[in-house]
């Protein structure tokens, strides 16, 4: 891989689970070197969150998501030993992640302020549930219960009133997702302002406040009108249409974006007075009649197969797409041609398939060249060469289970 934007850079891992680790994968992504440290015989509590695991293995498919391009070192913080080894470590790196409760780490001696004593210049970024300060602070959060706490859920399933009504989470853990991509842009901030004024920082992500910021617009109608959105399913709530309607012979998303798009819709659909009607001839108005203009575009699109109204709408520029589960997903011809799935070589599987990191420089994607590391692949090679520890040493550490 040619372009590594962060070669040079070295990460301290010490997070679990989803957010930090999404964080991680992403400074691999782009070339730093991330050291993952785990517990010895345990490891980050993802590797046990299966079924499915990957064939021949007993490595999770949850845990494979996060952690390509890592190098996974088992060192037991709660032994004093081990402490050390990390604080060692600390001191060789430029950026220390982790995502335990709000203090922590201070018992070992791993805290932000501890760290920076020995290395005033370190990134140091702590990833909680709800921030270093304020009434919740100490709480644990978990990204089911912050999506629920701010607000997501309740913009999205379908109306009370509907069958099937009622809040619903997000298919995949939306809050440690971002949490996890924001931690990365800080991080990449703090070292560009590392770089010029040679000062270190302490990076406070809280997932509840990302869950609030990532809000976006729904945020802003409330804000803007004091009117609490509701749940609108499929539909969207400042653009009409914008919806799965349901075809002959399955469903299709239509994404109307202006006015125009709107005109071309009602000619390949055969209707081309409802783009003259003053209800529904700008958004706005469409906005305000959406209960008199869906019903009309239901009947319209119940009477057409999928692929028949893709290859029309298509033809005309308006954008529409089918619902494709995770099979279709991965055989169609775009995301293959992306290179959106991806195999890199694997100790135990011979391979493993992973998803590609979507971000590209200069036409090549950026995707660490490792798979995900097995648990504690790396502890003698990175103590060996980033602190010296020799054979002898090692093995008395592994013995003494401060090592693994």
């Amino acid at each position: 891989m040619s372009a590594q934007p962060l070669k040079g850079i070295r990460i301290l891992d010490l997070s679990r689970v989803l957010a930090g680790p999404w964080c991680g994968q992403q400074l691999a992504d782009l070339g730093a070197e991330v050291i993952k440290i785990e517990r010895p015989g345990r490891g980050d509590d993802t590797r046990a969150w299966g079924p499915p695991w990957l064939d021949g293995t007993s490595e999770s498919a949850y845990y494979l998501s996060a952690n390509r391009g890592k190098a996974s070192v088992a060192i037991d913080i709660a032994d004093p030993d081990g402490q050390r080894l990390v604080r060692e470590l600390a001191q060789q790196c430029d950026v220390v992640l982790e995502n335990f409760k709000v203090g922590g780490l201070k018992r070992y001696g791993l805290d932000y302020d501890s760290l920076k004593a020995e290395k005033p210049d370190l990134i140091y970024c702590s990833i909680t549930g709800f921030g270093q300060d304020g009434p919740y602070s100490h709480r644990a959060g978990y990204d089911f219960m912050i999506q629920g706490m701010g607000g997501l859920m309740s913009l999205t399933g379908q109306p009370d009133s509907e069958p099937g009504g009622g809040p619903v989470k997000v298919g995949v853990a939306f809050a440690d997702i971002f949490t996890g991509m924001y931690a990365a842009n800080a991080i990449l901030a703090a070292l560009l302002q590392r770089g010029r004024t040679g000062r270190g920082a302490h990076i406070d992500l809280a997932l509840l406040d990302v869950q609030v910021a990532v809000l976006a617009n729904q945020a802003l109608n409330y804000l803007c009108s004091g009117q609490v959105p509701q749940r609108l399913g499929n539909a969207h709530p400042n653009i009409v249409p914008y919806q799965a309607f349901p075809t002959a012979d399955g469903h299709l998303i239509l994404a109307v974006g202006n006015d125009a798009q709107f005109r071309r819709f009602c000619e390949v659909a055969g209707c081309p007075a409802l783009a003259s009607d003053e209800r529904f001839a700008t958004n706005a108005a469409r906005v305000t009649h959406r209960d008199s203009l869906i019903p009309e575009l239901r009947t319209l699109f119940a009477g057409r197969s999928t692929d028949d109204w893709l290859a029309a709408l298509e033809a005309v520029g308006v954008p529409c797409g089918p619902i494709n589960d995770l099979e279709r997903v991965f055989a169609d011809p775009q995301v293959q041609h992306r290179g959106l799935q991806l195999n890199r070589p694997h100790p135990q599987a011979g391979d493993v398939a992973l998803v590609g990191n979507p971000i590209r420089f200069d036409g090549e994607a950026l995707n660490a060249p490792t798979a995900p590391p097995l648990l504690g692949e790396q502890t003698d090679p990175v103590l060996q060469r980033l602190l010296g520890l020799a054979d002898d040493e090692r093995r008395q550490l592994r013995e003494n289970g401060t090592i693994g």
